[in-house]
């Protein structure tokens, strides 16, 4: 065996001596070795250009002599690539096997012939090698053999072999990788090094797989394997390795006479091509859809003659189509599910799956679908079978197989209305009987009568189960069933009192069961005692000698929460008539318990409730009035020991919209005459009080909560329900003036935040306040400029109810302007007029205000008029010589009401002059044109 892997090793360093051409030659393979003749990656393709293209480099060998490939790669890649020799295989030199198992992508691969084994992931990329380690059998002609770590040192390739790879952890090579990954985060080179290799190994494998030019021959000897190997099977008398070859082989999809069907997926491989190379999925019609030629139909067809007729319909439009194959790489169903299922509609799924796995892709069932009558179509033919029956056991026999273009369709249970949602519990619920005849009908004194899907052996007592059981008002001795129309009597009781199980019918599909009423279920004697109106069971009960009240009442369940227990009543047999305050009892007070004698009637009423007429039965003197804005208004009983807190828990308290610092107590007084207070529950809230400050009440009182106003933007009409005493009035610059509800914690920046703020054009240094709650009306003014820029609180004036804001516009007109706070500008300025004016501004201000001097302004002699005790004073300012020396100091001091007049240098006598001078200038030159 050694000088058989001697002899292999010769065979590939010599085998570019033997090569028919001495220059590379498009398609060529070649493999690059190491010095330990390990090949560093797999084998790669020249281009049709003659190109090698390995990573992100592309070497041209075009040309090149076989004897000078190695110094040449050398030369361009060696730095990267440990280059020992590079050797180029002709396709006779490569062996065609077949590599199955673990690796991700089990088919046909290329090898050179007579290379060891143990090379196979070194020539392709199978696996991670520092990861894994690879156990491999070989199947070669009708033996199998398993390879020891020995044998495969000793084994060779040949072509048509088989490899099955079970892959294993290899733990010293994942404490190598992780020594590896620590390296590379300390020194990023080596890291970007050993990247660069990686994914040029990576790319090198891609383009191996895309080296479409050798798929047609791939094709060919894989076709002629799955041939050779099915006779083998026929012929060989060891059962158990050809089954586990026949099942490797199965993963590879290319049996020729497969019937593509629906829902498979096909590899059309054309090399060269742009849009072939790629997986087709065979729709419902059983057509593909191909570049250029658009839909081709191939359902029904072989494999082998679907590639005839892709060939055909592929001719028209191009050549070289002598590589072409076709082939099944998934088969996989397309089912329709519809009914009662989550997503309905068509699925695709693996041909290995099943009914539930087709529900499963469709979102599985909705609450109400019925399990055991599902539906299988396939063509004309409808199949129904019992998925419950399947769900409950395992039994794949209970459903049918499915095939492509099935429909599965799931009922609805009868339980369901024709309304969509599930049946309610009374008789207006909806469910129609008539949509399943097969159902089990069941109404009368049962808690939820309906209709119900039928079950094989179903016995009465399932149907009254299914229907909540019987009601206490049922006659149990007298339940009917009409089964294949005869009435049948069934005794319920003494079923339950026997157990004889032949007393219990079995029901068939379509049996109506009904459970009557027992009319005779309260009874008269001389023994009973009736409890009537707000208990939970009311009715007649039997009586004895040691039967208290409370055994009686206990037996109709007790007062219900609308009794009324202090107004219990006991109505005797003679008519005579006994008061009873159970309340008061159970509160440990004197009362004690009546005596009750046979043919007495025990009434218990019903309380005061927010019910509509519940009010009429409340006396006036007895009750209190709660109105306006509460959640619940309304009459409420009024007794001793109920206090104002009490009475408005009753109520549900006040809404959002009460004003509860305003609360009206109206109580009435002597000669019938109203007499109204208020009370602040907001200040009793929020600062706390005496509880003997809250209102007393008594019987015939009535408490008012007022709503707060509204926008009065939205709705002036609410102004009416807010006296001037209560609001403040902020009107001009502001976003929403009006009347708003004004409190003493409030101040002036609660009542503009409460008109929404001061618009753009809002003068906010000369508001005014009009306070009117004094002897006589006084005014305020507020810089709000000022206070936002210091902060000082005293700058803010007090404001009450009855106070007017208002705040003007800086747009207002000059002649709504006082004098004494403008600055006059008159003369040649672009804009003339009052303009505002404040301390802080100068003269430069008021110009710029104005829009500047014009160009024949005389800017050397503005003059300025201003008002000092009464007495008017002028004075003039050079502007260009302030220009020139920029000192502040120099500014003239302005003061409201002064006057600035900017004189026009045509005003002067120089223009004068001028305008002389130009005339006769003029005359003259008329004059000696004309002459």
């Amino acid at each position: 065996m050694k000088f058989t892997s001697l002899i292999s090793l010769l065979f590939i360093l010599l085998v570019p001596d033997f090569s028919w051409s001495n220059t590379v030659k498009p398609g060529s393979s070649i493999v690059l070795f190491d010095d330990k003749n390990v090949p560093i990656i797999p084998i790669t393709s020249v281009n049709k250009h003659g190109v090698l293209i390995l990573g992100e480099r592309s070497i041209d060998l075009a040309g090149i002599e076989l004897t000078s490939v190695s110094e040449t790669l050398k030369r361009i890649i060696g730095e990267v690539y440990p280059i020992n020799s590079a050797v180029i295989y002709t396709d006779n030199e490569l062996a065609r096997v077949t590599i199955l198992g673990d690796i991700k992508q089990p088919g046909s691969y290329l090898q050179p012939k007579s290379s060891p084994v143990w090379q196979l992931n070194y020539f392709n990329t199978l696996y991670d090698h520092k990861l894994f380690e690879a156990d491999i059998t070989v199947i070669r002609g009708n033996s199998e053999k398993r390879l020891t770590e020995k044998s495969l040192k000793d084994v060779v390739v040949m072509d048509g072999d088989i490899y099955l790879l079970s892959l294993r952890k290899n733990t010293e090579g994942q404490k190598k990788a992780d020594h590896e990954i620590s390296d590379n985060e300390s020194n990023p080179e080596l890291h970007t090094s050993r990247n660069t290799k990686s994914l040029t190994s990576e790319n090198n494998r891609v383009m191996m797989e895309k080296h479409t030019q050798k798929q047609t021959d791939m094709a060919n000897q894989l076709r002629n394997l799955i041939a050779s190997q099915n006779k083998i099977s026929e012929k060989n008398s060891q059962k158990q390795a050809s089954e586990k070859k026949e099942e490797a082989l199965s993963d590879i999809s290319l049996s020729r006479s497969h019937i593509i069907q629906p829902g498979d997926i096909v590899t059309v491989n054309l090399p060269g091509e742009e849009g072939f190379n790629n997986d087709f999925l065979i729709d419902r019609n059983g057509t593909l859809s191909l570049p250029e030629v658009g839909q081709v139909s191939l359902g029904g067809m072989s494999l082998e003659a679907a590639e005839k007729h892709i060939y055909q319909a592929l001719s028209s439009v191009y050549l070289g189509l002598d590589k072409l194959s076709v082939l099944v790489k998934e088969r996989r169903l397309l089912v329709t599910v519809l009914g009662f299922v989550e997503t309905p509609g068509q699925v695709e799924m693996p041909d290995t799956g099943n009914v539930q796995t087709a529900i499963s892709l469709a979102g599985g069932l909705k609450d109400g679908a019925q399990l055991n009558k599902l539906q299988l179509q396939r063509g004309d033919k409808i199949i129904e079978f019992n998925f419950k029956k399947y769900l409950d056991t395992g039994d794949a026999v209970m459903i049918p197989p499915l095939k492509s273009l099935d429909t599965i369709f799931v009922p609805s249970s009868p339980d369901l209305s024709s309304v969509y949602g599930q049946a309610g519990t009374d008789s207006a619920s909806g469910i129609d009987p008539t949509e399943d005849r097969t159902a089990i009908r069941v109404f009368g004194e049962v808690i939820r009568p309906g209709s119900f899907a039928f079950v094989e052996g179903m016995t009465i007592i399932d149907a009254l189960l299914r229907a909540g059981g019987v009601t206490r008002y049922s006659s149990v001795e007298q339940i009917r069933v009409i089964d294949d129309g005869e009435p049948i009597l069934f005794n319920l009781k003494s079923y339950l009192d026997i157990g004889d199980l032949g007393q219990l019918p079995i029901l068939k599909e379509g049996a109506t069961v009904f459970v009557p009423k027992q009319v005779d279920a309260v009874n008269g004697g001389g023994r009973t005692v009736y409890v009537m109106g707000q208990v939970q069971k009311p009715g007649a009960f039997e009586t004895g000698e040691k039967v208290s009240f409370l055994d009686v009442l206990a037996n109709a369940g007790g007062p219900n929460r609308y009794a009324d227990n202090s107004m219990v009543r006991i109505l005797r047999a003679d008519g005579n008539v006994i008061r009873f305050n159970l309340q008061e009892y159970a509160e440990g007070g004197d009362a004690k318990l009546p005596r009750v004698l046979p043919g007495d009637a025990i009434f218990i009423p019903q309380k005061s409730t927010l019910v509509d007429d519940s009010w009429l039965k409340i006396p006036t003197n007895t009750s209190v009035r709660i109105i306006g804005a509460v959640q619940k208004p309304g009459r409420y009983l009024w007794s001793e020991g109920i206090n104002f807190m009490d009475m408005l828990s009753h109520a549900g308290g006040p809404n959002a919209k009460a004003d509860i610092a305003r609360v009206r107590i109206v109580s009435t007084g002597d000669n019938g005459k109203a007499i109204s207070r208020e009370f602040n529950l907001q200040h009793f809230i929020e600062r706390g009080g005496n509880w003997n400050s809250l209102p007393k009440l008594s019987g015939g009182v009535t408490v008012i909560f007022p709503e707060l106003p509204e926008d009065p933007s939205d709705n002036k009409a609410q102004w009416i329900r807010l006296s001037s005493e209560q609001a403040i009035y902020i009107m001009g610059a502001v976003v929403t003036p009006g009347r708003y509800a004004f409190s003493d914690e409030m101040g002036v920046l609660d009542i503009l935040s409460a008109a929404q703020g001061p618009t753009e054009e809002s003068d906010l240094t000369n508001i005014r306040i009009i306070h009117r709650n004094g002897l006589a009306p006084r005014v305020s003014r507020l810089n709000l400029v000022e206070y936002f820029e210091t902060g000082d609180e005293t700058l803010l004036p007090h404001v009450s109810n009855g106070d007017s804001i208002f705040i003007p516009s800086r747009n207002r007109s000059w002649v709504q302007k006082k004098s004494y706070e403008t600055i006059r500008v008159l003369g040649s300025v672009k804009t003339t007029g009052r303009y505002d004016f404040s301390s802080d501004m100068t003269i430069l201000d008021i110009l710029a205000q104005a829009g500047g001097p014009t160009n024949t302004a005389l800017v050397e002699k503005i003059i300025i008029v201003n008002t000092v005790a009464d007495k008017n004073q002028a004075y003039t300012f050079d502007l260009v010589e302030f220009m020139k020396d920029p000192d502040l100091d120099k500014l003239p001091v302005l003061r409201a009401g002064d006057t600035i007049f900017i004189p026009d240098v045509k005003n002067t006598k120089w223009a004068y002059f001028m305008d002389i001078v130009r005339d006769a200038v003029g005359i003259v030159s008329i004059f000696a044109l004309a002459k």
